[in-house]
């Protein structure tokens, strides 16, 4: 039904943060090569500081072994920002890979990919929190129709519920597929836990089509940094 890129690997299911960090490791290779270099420019940076700082002050060797971890973390840190760019570029493009971003958001939001999907295959995405009910577009200029419909038909199921809606995309008035997730985080908090048990439940009932999500590890898969 969609067009797809070539497949990058998975992570294995139940290979541990291991497997994570190996498969993330091998994602950011494939899409950016150079990053490798950065994180290690960044780690010999980070030790050399700490030598001369510790030249100055007597104590080289015990400066330099100091600031190894410290450098270490720097190289990590580049890495998870580096694997996050990796694992958005792997879907980007494809029809689809908003409800993959979506269904990455792990706390505060339940999606239905694909609730409504027109013969151009535009679609539009149901997610449920807090804010209330986001819908999100895909596709070409039909899409906003298809918004206008299903938050009409949202309406009727969950009066009086706070309904959101995005387009994912580039252009004027679109959300890039990098900010989604942010976007809908930073969306206020209308409803209690209670209401949105409620919401859910309705929703449940109204379910969406069965659709392919594009392959690739999402970008909450990538390890988080360890200093945070």
């Amino acid at each position: 039904m969609f067009g797809r890129k070539k497949k990058n690997k998975l992570p294995k299911e139940g290979g541990g943060q291991l497997q994570v960090v190996k498969d993330a490791f091998a994602l950011v290779r494939k899409e950016n090569p150079s990053a490798l270099l950065y994180m290690a420019i960044a780690f010999i940076a980070v030790f050399a500081l700490g030598i001369i700082v510790g030249s100055v002050l007597g104590h080289p060797v015990y400066f330099g072994i100091l600031f190894a971890p410290l450098g270490l973390l720097v190289a990590f840190f580049l890495f998870t920002r580096f694997a996050n760019s990796a694992a958005f570029a792997s879907i980007e493009g494809q029809l689809g890979a908003g409800a993959s971003v979506l269904m990455g958001i792990r706390k505060g939001f339940t999606t239905t990919p694909a609730v409504v999907v027109n013969r151009s295959q535009d679609m539009v995405h149901r997610s449920v929190g807090r804010c209330g009910v986001v819908l999100v577009g895909e596709g070409g200029f039909a899409v906003r129709q298809l918004l206008t419909d299903e938050h009409k038909k949202t309406e009727r199921y969950v009066p009086g519920v706070p309904v959101h809606e995005f387009i994912v995309g580039d252009g004027d008035g679109q959300v890039s597929i990098r900010k989604l997730q942010k976007k809908l985080k930073k969306l206020p908090k209308k409803l209690s836990p209670n209401q949105l048990r409620e919401v859910r439940a309705r929703l449940k009932a109204v379910g969406g089509m069965a659709m392919p999500i594009p392959k690739g590890p999402m970008p909450t898969r990538v390890p988080r940094n360890p200093g945070r």
